[in-house]
């Protein structure tokens, strides 16, 4: 009977002790499962006192001392949660570590390409200069010697805006930048050396070769005595510049309504070094720009005597030297936001 007694009173003891007991770290939680729950702890000692408790109270006494086992256990466990809870939590809020590492983003193909084309011209002192993207006929058209129901208008499909009824401009997603230059003249301030980059919109049908959007910069310079010549060594200077020195050129006769002499620029292609592929419909030539000497017609519409003025202008999408750059085979990658491409531009920074 006492021995039952004694065994009583030692586990109440013990309980409050438990119950009582707080860990900082896991090395507190540690000593505590050596001094209780380990090969020599306080709950293997008290199993061993069973021998002295009367052998009609041992079933309630093994039922006692199970019970202040799995007490000692869900303290143990219930301390080790809370511990490892905590270490973890201070580690995200210890200032002294270094920050996590911020992954490094990349301009976009076509921005890493329009800015190198605005940089090469910037040298030969152009002068940057934009213009809307919704405009109306008179600019994207007519002042560029495109009158109303002229067949060259068909050589663009354009998507116009539906402005109402009572609307007396015709409104229309621009089809090129030369409605840049159209306001740039139209300012009077001779001479006139700039680039118009930007966004354009036609409606072709999309293909690794074409989309219905894309983007363009076009050069103009009008001042006295302005020739051919002039044209050509800009563009020369312009290309070898781009794509190096040993880079081959032809021009050839075009037509444009809003320049005469017309003419467009190939590059021998680098996809393929000139043997043929899909980018250069098997010629081994890519045409990059078309040029001329501005028509005197858009001269006068903008108010500027062709007597006294003449000048060049180019345009060229920018698309297609980056795939020449780059060594890329479908326009289409450009505008799918796909990661996996983009990423590749990281070190063109």
């Amino acid at each position: 009977m006492r021995a039952m007694q004694d065994l009583l009173q030692k586990i109440e003891a013990y309980k409050a002790e438990v119950s009582s007991f707080n860990a900082t770290d896991t090395k507190q939680v540690e000593e505590f499962r050596i001094k209780w729950l380990g090969s020599k702890g306080l709950v293997k000692s008290l199993m061993g006192e069973m021998k002295n408790v009367p052998n009609e109270q041992k079933r309630e006494a093994g039922q006692l001392l199970n019970e202040f086992k799995n007490f000692v256990e869900e303290k143990f466990n219930a301390l080790k949660e809370a511990t490892e809870a905590s270490e973890q939590s201070g580690a995200t809020l210890d200032l002294t570590l270094p920050g996590d590492e911020t992954p490094l983003g990349s301009r976009h193909p076509i921005a890493l390409m329009r800015n190198r084309i605005i940089a090469i011209f910037q040298r030969l002192g152009f002068a940057v200069a934009e213009g809307p993207e919704i405009e109306d006929d008179w600019h994207n058209f007519t002042a560029l010697n495109l009158p109303e129901h002229h067949p060259a208008r068909d050589m663009q499909d354009t998507f116009y805006i539906d402005a109402g009824q009572n609307s007396a401009v015709d409104w229309l997603l621009r089809t090129h930048t030369s409605n840049t230059q159209i306001r740039e003249m139209e300012k009077g301030k001779l001479p006139i050396r700039v680039i118009c980059p930007g966004r354009v919109y036609r409606n072709e049908t999309i293909s690794a070769r074409s989309h219905c959007f894309f983007h363009q910069v076009e050069g103009l310079y009008i001042d006295e005595n302005v020739s051919f010549a002039d044209l050509k060594q800009t563009l020369y200077f312009f290309v070898k510049e781009m794509y190096g020195q040993d880079v081959r050129v032809r021009f050839r006769p075009s037509y444009f309504p809003f320049t005469e002499p017309s003419a467009e620029m190939d590059v021998s292609c680098f996809i393929c070094g000139g043997e043929g592929c899909n980018i250069c419909k098997k010629t081994g030539w890519v045409e990059i720009l078309g040029c001329g000497m501005v028509h005197p017609n858009v001269l006068q519409n903008c108010g500027i005597n062709p007597e006294k003025y003449t000048g060049f202008a180019f345009g060229m999408g920018v698309e297609r030297p980056a795939m020449l750059k780059y060594g890329i085979n479908d326009i289409r990658l450009f505008s799918e936001n796909d990661v996996r491409f983009l990423k590749q531009f990281t070190s063109a920074l």
